[in-house]
């Protein structure tokens, strides 16, 4: 898969842009849930049918950021991990567009003719709710008028599960409601962090349950303060595990602190500098204050007997 950068206005001879007949999915497609997919999937299905590449247009930082959205400068997927998604879709090629003021300022009609005319699609497959231009006056039904019949459209309609419409927001919801379950079904696959170990304050190894401290590398939506059922990869190989998300209140002192802190069974490596990919597979009960560490290593063993039956 090759990943195209772009930034507007596009400089079609210095980058290395392709440029002809091809099907583009396009969004911004935080989470590439399932909703997601079946957008991507149309677009693999056409450019096959068509024989022509298939490409994902999508943005960063995300739209909605660049707008002031505070919470959208966390993600379900930053970009290095959408990247390991869409390739695992099977797209021929990404382009990364900068979202900043020049193209936030573009109309409707200009960002057809200056970005999708220029690169040639023949195709462009979107979302029901997918806008663009600027203050998101364009729609699907604006693109096809746009299109000027240079470029056929296909939008999706909205996907279901459950009488519930698949979204980022609803995962987003489900996640600080400590909801793993939702957020694994609309998301087809477990919700998943990576970082690097660092050091930390070594308490729990002499609780009995040593931890991994675990030091985000991108900037994720992290779910509501609790403990975990993970599943776990350091340097290729998978461990079960339990992970508390949260402030420690039982044993912080001075300033509190939101940190992640992982439990791996049956495994007493040194991992400090090690990246770490952490699969939320249910979420156990949440954070709170013991009134001693005796209660609370009571509790910690309760947790890793918990977490082994849901795992």
């Amino acid at each position: 898969m090759q990943i195209i950068p772009l930034s507007y206005p596009m400089d079609l001879e210095s980058a290395p842009i392709y440029v002809g007949k091809q099907v583009v999915a396009i969004g911004d497609f935080d989470g590439v849930h399932l909703g997601h997919r079946e957008v991507i999937g149309r677009a693999i299905q056409t450019a096959e049918r068509l024989r022509l590449p298939a490409a994902i247009m999508t943005f960063h930082p995300h739209p909605r950021a660049v707008m002031g959205q505070d919470k959208y400068t966390e993600l379900l997927t930053p970009m290095k991990k959408k990247m390991e998604l869409f390739a695992s879709l099977g797209v021929n090629h990404v382009y990364i567009v900068t979202f900043d003021a020049s193209l936030m300022r573009l109309s409707p009609e200009q960002f057809v003719d200056q970005v999708l005319h220029r690169l040639g699609v023949d195709s462009v497959i979107c979302g029901f709710d997918f806008t663009f231009g600027y203050q998101g006056k364009g729609t699907p039904d604006s693109l096809c008028e746009l299109s000027h019949g240079k470029f056929s459209v296909e939008v999706v309609r909205p996907f279901h599960m459950d009488g519930e419409k698949v979204s980022s927001t609803l995962i987003r919801e489900s996640l600080q409601h400590g909801d793993i379950e939702t957020v694994t079904r609309l998301l087809g696959r477990p919700y998943s962090m990576s970082g690097i170990v660092v050091d930390g304050a070594k308490r729990g190894r002499t609780f009995g349950f040593p931890t991994a401290n675990i030091q985000l590398d991108e900037p994720y939506v992290v779910p509501v303060n609790g403990v975990y059922a993970i599943k776990a990869s350091v340097n290729g190989v998978s461990y079960k595990g339990v992970m508390n998300i949260g402030v420690k209140p039982t044993v912080a002192t001075g300033e509190l602190k939101q940190s992640l802190e992982a439990h791996l069974f049956d495994f007493s490596d040194q991992i400090y500098g090690e990246h770490i990919t952490v699969d939320l597979i249910a979420y156990l009960r949440a954070e709170q204050k013991f009134a001693s560490i005796d209660e609370l290593i009571a509790q910690i063993k309760q947790d890793a007997e918990t977490a082994k039956a849901r795992l």
